[in-house]
């Protein structure tokens, strides 16, 4: 294999006499004297490359690590180290030799057998790998005297060459050296600007990126012959260090090893062990005594932690740190956290609403008062008794709270705020499209992301080999011919031809996965309902072995036993499930086989949200629509297998259970799930690391001793696992704000809590606990916000059908328009309930006690819209029912359609582009334009400079004497050579 001469360190002579030395050294036993003599003696390396952010000649600059494993005796070490702390001596020799340390271990292995034929295969595609790198311009260093035994880094820098190729290919927009001024404001606006300024100057980050800016650079995509329109007085920091891990990462992803079944690039590699990480470096340390300032540290100081909670995001200092893709997430949720303090303004006012008019309800007084003496049916057959509605007076007016006029309201201002968030968000985008030079992104982003994944291009191989394989058979009698074929198939592959161009993966290939994946859902989902299921029968079976009970407490305290335990037991479900669907959609996408990243990353969206959301909320759809819907009636009940009747709402209706099942669920998923889990998981591996590591150093006293470079730190980290988590959770939570605000109008409130520390911790996890993430340029936040209009939408429905179908909303105004006989709400209770004779009770279901009460029942009242048994048609349906239902569905379309109506004309008012984002695109095109123009018309007037120069030394030649002396002959001769110069 040919290598590069910057992997040499040492000319091939001087290299050669060296290793024998140091073999012959061994051999007589002095090496361990010698190299604490020389180490003591020289200078510390570790200091001059910053500890590993630079390569040893403390010049170039690490912009990503490739780590692996290898197997190393005790000998092997040695010899590594001693050739690895001399390579600073000669780092700028050119040899076709391997990075340092590569030929002591060939050295090593003339003497010693192969014992491991993968170890070996993986050296040879690392070995393979890497020379291809370094031929596409990459310049490597090799570490293995590290304090992680057994692990290697192979440190990779970009030279400037690499970094304008890369940069001017995937049309990275950089700051030319013309700048001009930003609009600003005038007048009032102006004043009012100021106002806000010095007052919201407390809660401003101490970020120099945060500062407004008067002036702005103008951007253009990079190319190499117009060097001269960027400011290049800096190289070091022209590309900073964002750009640079893109730039290698994009080499890493382009670049192949054929020496493998099929074409492997840095994601087969790390997939089949070759490699076990790929990651760039953090900037520095971000705590301790003598930490120089860096970038990480300023963000976790005014960014990544507590105690800063109540300042703005430094939102342009991570995306310089971490690339424009996190660098939305973090700002589109703090848009998000933003406005909800409106929103929970508004949830807390109707909540107190509810509170100060409880005592007002003539409803809950109304079954509160013990002087109406209404005796309600059993809630079970045999062991549950007649009942009191008197004793439900605190479930009645706990409903109230949330079951009150105001929610109509709410729902309607949640729906609107719904709507100017996501507008809102979208002008945000915008400012941050032009402040971060994103205007225009579209051809790049496609130019990058439609390259295929390694997997695509291993089954597209594999394909194709099928297909040759298929061939050759049919023509085995033909062996030239077929060795032909077969030599060019080699030939196509090791020339690394991308078959992707040639074959694709139609809808044949991928029927079984397709069929696997119908299949896999449709199954999650039935396990969901099942569960949702078993859950209920506990409910009901639990309420009837508590209705035995011999105590009055526990009977009076059945519905809320009940209820809480279900709700906790939900919980547990459902925070077990959507781990198991979060592996399961990876698994299933994964068999699809994206061509793109981008294409599996919206997939791998789509089915995790698809899943988790039907996790999340059958629990509550159940308790909304569903329960005390099909319960029948007295004498005539439905049942689950024939022996267990189904749930019946309590006598205030099912919003308050539906609002405590949203309550608990809410608030246990994010304490337990996005917090607890957020912080316990990361500090239990970082810990079990620790300890693994600390077992390592007592058996290496060596290598303990030593300081860690930058490398080890960082491989010591948790692997970034996208951003795909992250947005999950908030558009879970976002679901619960809006789709049942009308049952919980605190949801806001308590979502605003759980986001300040939400966008803390998150900070912090990105910042101390993960490695960096690879920078993707994003103009935007993909498909969340498909899936955020999408919750918006079906929030309007879910809210209406909320207050019609399981709020007493309707049924109250049908009674005080239609019924009442004063005018006010006095008898709707009676008017809800209709009566049952107990002597119709089937054989079997009648109260084992009916003395319980102390006396005799005959009539008993149940919740529902029926004649009563002294009726022709008795207990059947009544007229009052269908004109309910009525006025219920009536409502369903008129607000429906009145809130879409409403938040359609928030969106169509709201422009998408604010104007002055829109004039300053524009204000970029004219001087862009303005520049070219002058380039052309400088080029043009030197063009005429030269033919006017031309056209004068011309004039001059020829306008000589025949009669010049010899002395001017070489003036005349150089007359004569200028034009051909030229």
């Amino acid at each position: 294999m040919r290598v590069n001469k910057k992997y040499s360190c040492l000319p091939a002579e001087e290299k050669g006499i060296h290793i024998i030395n140091i073999r012959a050294i061994e051999d007589i036993g002095y090496d361990q004297h010698e190299s604490t003599l020389l180490n003591s003696l020289s200078k510390n390396p570790d200091a001059d490359c910053k500890y590993g952010l630079y390569f040893r000649d403390g010049k170039r600059k690490v912009d990503y690590i490739l780590v692996y494993h290898y197997k190393k005796s005790s000998a092997g070490k040695t010899l590594t180290r001693r050739v690895h702390y001399n390579d600073s001596s000669a780092r700028s020799t050119k040899q076709d030799q391997p990075l340092p340390g590569k030929g002591v271990q060939l050295e090593m292995r003339e003497s010693e057998p192969h014992v491991d034929y993968h170890e070996d295969d993986k050296r040879f595609r690392r070995e393979e790998y890497e020379g291809n790198l370094v031929e596409a311009g990459l310049e490597l260093e090799r570490d293995e005297d590290t304090k992680i035994h057994g692990v290697g880094f192979v440190k990779i820098h970009a030279p400037w060459n690499v970094l304008c190729r890369e940069a001017e290919f995937l049309k990275l927009k950089m700051p030319t050296k013309k700048m001009y001024q930003i609009n600003q404001t005038h007048g009032l606006l102006k004043k009012i600007n100021s106002v806000i300024q010095k007052i919201t100057e407390p809660i401003q980050p101490k970020v120099a990126e945060h500062k407004p800016q008067t002036v702005k650079r103008l951007s253009y995509p990079f190319s190499r012959e117009k060097q001269h329109l960027f400011d290049l007085s800096d190289r070091d920091s022209f590309f900073d260090s964002k750009t640079r891990s893109t730039i290698v990462y994009e080499i890493l992803k382009r670049t192949t090893c054929t020496k493998a079944k099929y074409s492997m690039g840095i994601t087969s590699l790390l997939a089949n062990g070759v490699y076990s990480a790929a990651y760039p470096l953090h900037d520095g340390d971000y705590e301790g005594e003598n930490v120089e300032p860096n970038d990480r540290k300023l963000l976790c100081e005014e960014w990544a932690s507590y105690g800063v909670f109540y300042k703005y995001q430094p939102i342009d200092l991570v995306r310089k740190y971490f690339g424009e893709k996190i660098g939305l997430y973090f700002a589109w949720l703090g848009v998000y956290t933003q406005m909800l303090i409106p929103a929970s303004i508004v949830g807390i006012i109707v909540f107190l609403y509810g509170c100060a008019t409880v005592d007002e309800n003539i409803p809950s007084m109304e079954m509160c008062d013990q002087r109406n003496n209404i005796t309600m049916c059993p809630l079970c057959d045999r062991t549950c008794s007649y009942w009191k509605m008197s004793s439900a007076c605190a479930t009645a007016r706990a409903s109230h709270l949330f079951d009150n006029p105001a929610t109509v309201f709410f729902s309607v201002f949640m729906a609107l705020w719904a709507a100017t968030f996501m507008e809102h968000w979208k002008r945000k985008q915008m400012r941050l499209n032009y402040r971060w030079d994103l205007t225009g992104f579209e051809e790049e982003e496609e130019a990058v992301k439609d390259h295929p994944r390694a997997e695509y291009e291993a089954k597209v191989l594999e394909k194709s080999l099928r297909k040759e394989h298929k061939h050759k058979e049919k023509h085995r009698y033909f062996p030239e011919e077929t060795a032909n074929k077969w030599r060019q198939r080699v030939k196509t592959v090791m020339a690394g031809v991308k078959l992707t161009d040639k074959e694709k993966l139609t809808w044949k290939d991928r029927f079984p996965a397709y069929l696997t994946n119908f299949v896999g859902i449709i199954f999650m989902v039935g396990l969901t309902f099942a569960i949702v299921f078993g859950v209920i029968i506990y409910r009901i079976s639990t309420a009837a072995a508590l209705a035995i009970s011999s105590t009055p407490s526990g009977r009076s305290s059945v519905r809320v036993t009940v209820t809480a335990t279900a709700v906790i037991i939900n919980l547990v479900v459902i925070i077990i499930l959507d781990e198991v669907y979060g592996c399961i959609a990876r698994w299933l996408t994964q068999i699809e086989v994206p061509k793109t990243d981008k294409n599996f990353e919206e997939r791998l969206i789509f089915k995790a949200f698809l899943l988790k959301f039907v996790n999340a909320y059958t629990p509550i759809f159940y308790v909304a629509f569903f329960k005390g819907r099909f319960v029948g009636r007295p004498g005539d009940y439905v049942y689950i297998f024939h022996s267990f009747r189904m749930e019946e709402c309590a006598p205030g209706g099912c919003l308050m259970e539906l609002c405590i099942q949203l309550s608990i669920i809410m608030l246990g998923k994010q304490l337990i799930q996005n917090n607890l889990f957020e912080i316990g998981i990361p500090k239990m591996k970082k810990f079990i690391r620790y300890m693994k590591l600390k077992r390592r150093r007592s058996l290496d006293h060596e290598e303990h001793m030593k300081k860690k470079q930058r490398y080890e730190v960082d491989y010591n980290l948790e692997p970034f696992a996208g951003l795909t988590p992250e947005y999950m959770e908030m558009i879970i939570q976002f679901g619960f704000v809006t789709l049942f605000v009308a049952s919980f109008p605190l949801a806001p409130l308590f979502a605003l809590l759980n986001n300040i520390i939400e966008i803390r911790l998150d900070a912090k996890k990105f910042v101390t606990e993960l490695r960096r993430p690879v920078a993707v340029r994003a103009k935007d936040i993909g498909i969340w916000y498909n899936i955020l209009r999408g919750i918006g939408k079906l929030a309007v429905i879910i809210n209406a059908f909320v207050i019609s179908f399981t709020s007493d909303f309707i049924p109250r105004l049908v009674y005080l328009y239609m019924y009442s006989e004063n005018g006010t709400m006095h008898g709707f209770v009676n008017h809800t309930l209709s009566s049952f004779n107990v002597s119709d009770f089937q054989a079997g279901t009648a109260p084992n006690d009916p003395m319980d009460l102390g006396y005799e029942v005959q009539i008993c009242r149940y919740k529902d819209y029926r004649e009563p048994p002294w009726s022709e048609n008795k207990y059947d349906i009544s007229k009052d029912f269908w004109a309910v239902l009525a006025a219920r569905l009536a409502f369903v379309i008129v607000f429906q359609n009145l809130v879409m109506f409403m938040s359609d004309f928030v969106d169509w008012i709201i422009p998408d582009i604010p104007k002055d984002i829109s004039q300053q695109i524009h204000k970029e095109k004219v001087l862009m334009v303005e520049v070219f123009m002058r380039e052309e018309q400088g080029k043009l007037q030197m063009l005429e400079t030269w033919k006017d120069n031309d056209k004068k030394k011309g004039e001059n030649c020829n306008n000589h004497s025949p009669r010049l002396s010899r002395s001017h002959s070489g003036s005349l001769s150089s007359c004569h050579s200028y034009p051909l110069d030229v």
